[in-house]
């Protein structure tokens, strides 16, 4: 993946997962990747994968269920 230089890492990756979540790649109910998953991915630090799961999490776009993973829970709106 090409970085762009003015956006940080964590919004880059951010945006790459919610364009999966928005065209079905990972359904509604599917797991996401976790950190190690996205750190090995896209090269990134693990605080900054962290911090993508996060704010999907805050974004209403995924569900943490502690000791299983991270699961989408909607689909983004237009």
């Amino acid at each position: 993946m090409e970085w762009e230089p003015d956006v940080p890492r964590w919004r880059q990756v951010y945006e790459v997962l919610e364009a999966r979540i928005a065209d079905g790649t990972y359904a509604p109910g599917a797991q996401l990747p976790g950190v190690l998953g996205i750190q090995a991915e896209f090269g990134i630090a693990q605080m900054t994968a962290r911090r993508v799961l996060t704010e999907l999490r805050a974004a209403g776009l995924a569900q943490m269920q502690p000791g299983v993973g991270t699961f989408v829970t909607e689909l983004p709106r237009p």
